[in-house]
C-alpha cells in the first residue's frame, strides 16, 4: 500500500512541475522606466507572479501600482492583475527615503496558458506608467541572448550586427515578441560601424515586420536620431 501512495505522489509531483515554469531576470524588447526590473517570473498551475524591482534616481521619488496592470500574451488576451504585494496600489504611493534605494515587490495574475512563449505587461493609467513589450518566457532563448550580450561587449560592431542577425535568423517567426530587440540591436550596431546599407536594410525590415507593436520599436529609433 505504501508502494502505491509513493508512485502516486510522485506521479502527483511530477504533473505540478509540469504545470510550473521560472524565468530568471527575463529579456524583453522595450521597457518603461528604465530603472524598473524584472527579476524573476513564476509561472505557476493556480497563478503568475511577476517579480519586480525598481530604483530610485531623484530626490522625492515615490512610486505605487495602478490597479489597472494587466498581462497580455500574443493571442491578444488580457490577464487582469489580481493582487499586488510590497507595493502600495494608487492613489496611494511609496517614498523613496534616499537616491538609489530600491523597492522590490510582487504582481500576481490568473495561470498563463500553457505554451506562452512571450508576453506584454501594461500598466494602464493617466501617467507615469510602466510597461514591458516582448517579454520572453523561453529560458533556452534567455541564455542565448544573455550570452549574446556578454559577447557583444567585447565584439566589434560589425561583428555585434552579425551576432544578433543569426539569433533573428534562428528565430524568425517562433518568438515574434523578442524580434524588436534584436532588429535594435542590429540598426545601432550597424549605425555604429557607419553601415548604412544594413542600417537601412533593416530598418525596412523591421518596419515590414510581424513584430508586434513596431510603432513603438520604430519611434525608439527615432528618438535617437536613427529614421529611413
Amino acid at each position: 500500500m505504501k508502494r502505491y501512495i509513493t508512485i502516486l505522489l510522485f506521479l502527483a509531483l511530477n504533473y505540478l512541475n509540469g504545470l510550473s515554469q521560472t524565468v530568471i531576470k527575463p529579456n524583453q524588447s522595450l521597457k518603461s522606466p528604465e530603472t524598473l526590473e524584472i527579476s524573476k517570473i513564476e509561472m505557476l498551475a493556480g497563478k503568475t507572479v511577476i517579480y519586480l524591482t525598481i530604483e530610485n534616481r531623484i530626490a522625492g521619488g515615490y512610486f505605487c501600482a495602478d490597479r489597472n496592470i494587466y498581462i497580455l500574451d500574443p493571442a491578444g488576451n488580457k490577464y487582469n492583475l489580481v493582487k499586488a504585494t510590497g507595493i502600495p496600489v494608487c492613489p496611494d504611493t511609496y517614498s523613496f527615503k534616499s537616491v538609489g534605494e530600491k523597492l522590490s515587490f510582487t504582481l500576481t495574475f490568473p495561470p498563463l496558458k500553457e505554451g506562452t512563449g512571450w508576453i506584454d505587461i501594461v500598466e494602464d493609467c493617466p501617467d507615469n506608467c510602466f510597461w514591458f513589450y516582448g517579454i520572453t518566457l523561453d529560458n533556452e532563448l534567455n541564455k542565448t541572448l544573455d550570452d549574446a550580450f556578454l559577447t557583444a561587449e567585447k565584439g566589434s560592431p560589425a561583428d555585434n550586427m552579425n551576432l544578433f542577425k543569426g539569433i533573428l535568423d534562428r528565430i524568425d517567426n517562433q518568438n515574434p515578441g523578442i524580434e524588436g530587440l534584436l532588429y535594435i540591436n542590429i540598426i545601432n550596431a550597424a549605425v555604429e560601424d557607419n553601415d548604412k546599407v544594413n542600417a537601412l536594410v533593416f530598418y525596412k525590415r523591421l518596419a515590414k515586420s510581424n513584430a508586434p507593436r513596431v510603432d513603438q520599436y520604430l519611434k525608439y529609433l527615432n528618438d535617437r536620431g536613427i529614421k529611413y
